[in-house]
């Protein structure tokens, strides 16, 4: 019985000590960039190993979401999502740009079980992700938060979404794509 009360409180403290360096660590971590800014430039690697740069993308959409992690039940909904929907997106002259932690092997994996036609990259070290405000450090590891960055085709960020629910997010991009591209009303 005493190794039990001892086990737990081993367990108590290490959670307390865990949540204390996450908050100290979130009320470090960098901003988000904010819509109307020029989105931070970025060179990583795909699942295909090759060295993407988002100026690649000029004049055209990029939808720049974060994600935890390959294999996961919401990162895999939300991937599928945006897969079902990229026809959609490419109408709209609009590309998807998913960014992890993991490597270009797992992203390469994650693309081939799911079907994914849309680049994955690798932020092994979760920098551009501690560049996007969407990195949320657990002390013994980094994973990408869950966040999405609409940008325009000069390299502005249009919309910002920390709130993310995966099932309905790919949707919600879509809409607010839409809305952006209207023409202005004649002044």
């Amino acid at each position: 019985m005493r190794m039990l009360t001892i086990s737990i409180a081993i367990i108590v403290a290490v959670l307390l000590v865990v949540g204390i360096t996450a908050v100290r660590a979130a009320r470090h971590a960098p901003k988000a960039p904010e819509a109307g800014t020029p989105a931070p430039d970025f060179t990583l690697s795909a699942q295909d190993g090759k060295p993407l740069n988002l100026r690649d993308f000029r004049g055209r959409w990029v939808v720049l979401y974060f994600y935890p992690k390959d294999f996961t039940g919401g990162c895999t909904k939300e991937a599928r999502n945006f897969q079902h929907d990229l026809a959609l997106y490419e109408q709209k002259n609009a590309v998807i740009l998913g960014v992890s932690g993991q490597d270009e092997a797992s992203h390469e994996k994650f693309c081939a079980a799911e079907g994914l036609h849309f680049k994955l990259l690798a932020d092994p070290h979760c920098e551009l992700s501690a560049r996007y405000g969407s990195v949320v450090d657990l002390g013994v590891a980094k994973l990408s938060a869950r966040h999405t960055f609409l940008i325009d085709p000069a390299g502005v960020i249009r919309k910002v979404y920390l709130k993310v629910d995966p099932a309905k997010h790919s949707a919600e991009v879509l809409a607010d794509l839409a809305e952006l591209q209207k023409p202005a009303p004649p002044s």
